[in-house]
């Protein structure tokens, strides 16, 4: 068996692997050069669990009373593909604690690779309008988020507004719910953007709102013209009755 060792290595993966729970994704691992692994032993590995052992093949067969119970049932090896050294992992309905460096390892060459998993969770941000007598105000809450993400406002033409400091709980679940509030004007198109992110996984998810015309109050200008004209027609109306009253005294 030395001489099959000479040269063999198994190919690293460099970048992580990032998948969104809920998601099936594959933990690459490969024999180079490619050479037939279906009668080998394979294990697959969380080093930093105590029960390390994530998947395992020996004698043809998955070993399940070495595996931990998180992975029963969501693990599996491409059987078509041993024979051309592809011993990567699928792992089905990703969790959470999924996360972590994984190993694969092939004891009889006495090779590994390592495997590095990012696990994430997005949600689409719902926004409300409050409205009051001066101002209309946004907020913005985003639930079911991994790892932290940040919240940012836009305008119609895509320019970040100034708004109010982001709010985040972390529930029991590990996940993060975040919220955020901004007072804004009229625009040309008064639509405005809400947009959660999360560089680390490389995920965005947003939501844009038109506000109505109608919800925001007259601006001081329109206010001065309406209180004006008011006036007018008090005035208006009222002049006849002065002058009526003074004739009929003269009288």
């Amino acid at each position: 068996m030395l001489h099959l060792k000479e040269g063999l290595s198994l190919k690293s993966q460099l970048r992580p692997i990032v998948a969104i729970v809920g998601d099936d994704i594959i933990l690459p691992c490969h024999l180079e050069p490619a050479m037939d692994a279906v009668a080998m032993t394979l294990e697959w590995a969380r080093p930093d669990l105590n029960l390390r052992f994530v998947h395992v093949r020996h004698y043809r067969q998955e070993l399940v009373i070495y595996k931990h119970p998180s992975y029963m049932g969501r693990t599996s090896l491409f059987i078509d593909k041993l024979k051309h050294g592809d011993i990567s992992l699928k792992l089905s309905k990703v969790k959470l604690s999924d996360e972590g460096k994984y190993r694969c390892f092939l004891p009889s060459l006495d090779r590994n690779s390592i495997v590095q998993l990012v696990v994430g969770a997005v949600s689409s941000p719902v926004i409300e309008i409050t409205k009051n007598s001066s101002e209309v105000d946004l907020g913005c809450e985003s639930k079911g988020w991994y790892p932290e993400p940040e919240v940012f406002w836009l305008d119609g033409e895509g320019n970040i507004l100034s708004a109010g400091p982001t709010e985040t709980v972390r529930g029991p679940d590990g996940l993060y719910t975040v919220s955020s509030r901004v007072t804004v004007e009229k625009t040309d198109t008064n639509r405005f953007t809400c947009r959660v992110q999360q560089q680390n996984i490389n995920q965005t998810r947003e939501t844009q709102i038109h506000v109505p015309d109608d919800v925001f109050p007259p601006s001081s200008a329109v206010y001065i013209i309406i209180v004006l004209a008011v006036v007018f027609i008090c005035v208006f109306n009222f002049t006849p009755f002065v002058y009526k009253r003074q004739h009929k005294h003269s009288k």
